[in-house]
């Protein structure tokens, strides 16, 4: 049952995987601006220009060059970067995991402090617990990324000096041996403990950044769920038959309150690939978010194209987790898959 609704889930994936890299294909070649010409200069003749259009063969047909494109990814190869002159593959293998490390960090403070203070808040309801986890959710959601990352910047790394405020090391220390090319995971797997702390230090105020919001909406869906759940017969039953309060919470109010928020978890957790680069940009965060920015602004096809797809790729692949997830957790899910 759980294998066919995975392959069926894994093929809808591919599909949904193949027509964003045509939409996002078409879409880059209809932004405004020339990208030879941004590329050589106004100072470049036109000659000179033609010619390079030639050689990007952006002279081609749309659909020849998007078969071309799709040769070249299947190859490992999406082009060369009108921006820093190199390949897009090695731009994103050296911005990824930067992002990488952000993202999963805030995924962590999401989960870690929004479903528990969601669980509270939904148990003890109108209580002093209830009423500071309203006020902290609503502070987080009203106030965007950015102003976060502003607020924490002035006061830990400025006001009170206990964070650094810029890049993922401390000039002067170097990066352990690069196995995923995630810092966090690197030191440890290196042992290097020093320079895990000053890692997770640089990494902790960006995190926190990103992730307030998402810990304020996860925290208040969370709470409505659960609220909801304890409202349902099948509770009072479970503690007229006696069963300790712990289990009534995790088992029988928890487990189906958690399929929505996990639902809207797995995309929020996705969109912040892409809804990264303030984060990135207030502090000076090597990124694959703040790369595809700066690729924008020069119009570079390959480099738009190659970021937008890793994006699309997580965006699907977390989605696709998320489903999985879901269809263990309920096996009404999988169940009614299999009789569709």
């Amino acid at each position: 049952m759980l294998r066919g609704y995975f392959l069926r889930r894994s093929l809808s994936a591919l599909v949904t995987l193949l027509g964003v890299s045509v939409l996002i294909f078409a879409l880059a070649r209809v932004i405004p601006g020339d990208p030879a010409r941004t590329a050589l200069g106004d100072a470049a003749t036109n000659e000179q220009i033609e010619a390079y259009r030639a050689q990007l063969r952006l002279d081609d047909p749309l659909p020849v060059q998007y078969l071309t494109y799709v040769r070249g990814v299947l190859r490992g190869d999406l082009g060369i970067s009108l921006y820093s002159g190199g390949r897009v593959a090695e731009d994103l293998a050296r911005t990824l995991p930067a992002t990488l490390e952000l993202v999963l960090c805030a995924a962590v403070l999401m989960i870690g402090i929004g479903i528990p203070l969601g669980v509270l808040s939904g148990r003890y309801r109108d209580g002093a617990i209830d009423n500071v986890s309203r006020v902290v959710s609503l502070l987080g959601v009203v106030t965007p990324g950015f102003v976060w990352a502003i607020f924490l910047m002035l006061v830990f790394a400025h006001l009170l000096q206990v964070l650094p405020a810029i890049g993922r090391l401390s000039e002067g220390v170097s990066p352990p041996p690069a196995v995923t090319s995630l810092y966090l995971v690197d030191s440890i797997l290196a042992g290097q403990w020093a320079t895990f702390r000053d890692a997770l230090a640089h990494v902790a105020l960006p995190a926190t950044a990103l992730s307030l919001a998402s810990i304020g909406q996860t925290a208040r869906m969370t709470r409505a769920n659960v609220a909801e759940s304890y409202d349902r017969p099948y509770v009072e039953f479970a503690r007229a038959y006696g069963f300790p309060e712990r289990r009534i919470a995790s088992r029988y109010a928890l487990r189906p309150a958690l399929i929505p928020v996990l639902t809207v978890l797995g995309l929020d957790i996705a969109i912040k690939f892409g809804g990264a680069f303030l984060i990135e940009t207030v502090f000076s965060w090597p990124g694959m978010a703040r790369y595809g920015v700066q690729v924008i602004q020069f119009k570079d096809l390959n480099a738009i194209v190659g970021t937008v797809m890793v994006i699309g790729f997580f965006f699907i692949f977390i989605n696709l987790a998320v489903d999985l997830l879901v269809a263990l957790i309920d096996p009404r899910i999988r169940l009614g898959a299999r009789g569709q």
